[in-house]
């Protein structure tokens, strides 16, 4: 089964259930702990694959242009930053200390040994860089970290990696929600553009799945 279909049903719950701006909304003045704790969640533990980091990122850009959260950009950025390093620190002991008993485990509801399959595939074509571009790549991003840790990467050219990355992911997505998200266009289609968000965040997997597929197709 192709993992596009795979992830399709799962990002549609998601998108219904996990809401970036519903949760920022009922978090209140804590906005930017829990955002800054999701992305940790996201970047760091396995199980935070399915939250909106994307589109979270790109909300709290919006409420803080809008004054919902009161912390300056700069900030917020620095934060959101922190938070996202520390969690590619965590995801790459948690790789270390327990990757192969993760390689082998059997598909659950929620954890499918295609994600993981699908992340070797990214690293192994990307390399140490797949750690820099999987921040943009959901699923990949919380799972590439794991792999890093697991293969045993040089600690010290992930840590470099992972900040640049981090640094990229958090800021730009950030400032962009701060810059056009109170756009009337944007803002009163909100829905529509965290939607956006998210198709364009897994329109890499489906793209490079879809080519992994027609190379194998054409060696057979």
């Amino acid at each position: 089964m192709p993992f596009a279909v795979l992830i399709t049903p799962l990002f549609a719950s998601v998108l219904s259930a996990l809401k970036p701006d519903q949760i920022l909304d009922n978090a209140g003045h804590l906005a930017i702990w829990v955002a800054a704790a999701m992305i940790f969640a996201e970047c760091g533990l396995l199980l935070g694959f399915f939250l909106p980091g994307d589109s979270l990122l790109f909300v709290v850009g919006l409420f803080v242009g809008n004054g919902a959260i009161g912390t300056p950009l700069w900030a917020t950025c620095i934060l959101l930053f922190v938070a996202a390093f520390a969690g590619n620190l965590l995801g790459y002991w948690i790789g270390r200390r327990a990757g192969p008993t993760l390689f082998r485990r059997e598909d659950s509801r929620i954890f499918k040994k295609k994600y993981i399959d699908h992340t070797e595939e990214f690293f192994n074509k990307y390399g140490a860089a797949a750690i820099i571009l999987g921040r943009f790549i959901a699923i990949v991003r919380t799972f590439i970290t794991v792999l890093a840790g697991a293969g045993k990467m040089d600690f010290r050219r992930y840590t470099l990696y992972s900040a640049i990355g981090a640094a990229l992911w958090t800021v730009s997505l950030t400032v962009l929600g701060y810059l056009i998200g109170n756009v009337p266009v944007i803002k009163n289609n909100l829905e529509y553009a965290i939607l956006l968000i998210v198709i364009v965040s897994i329109v890499p997997i489906v793209i490079h799945r879809l080519k992994a597929r027609r190379d194998a197709g054409r060696t057979a």
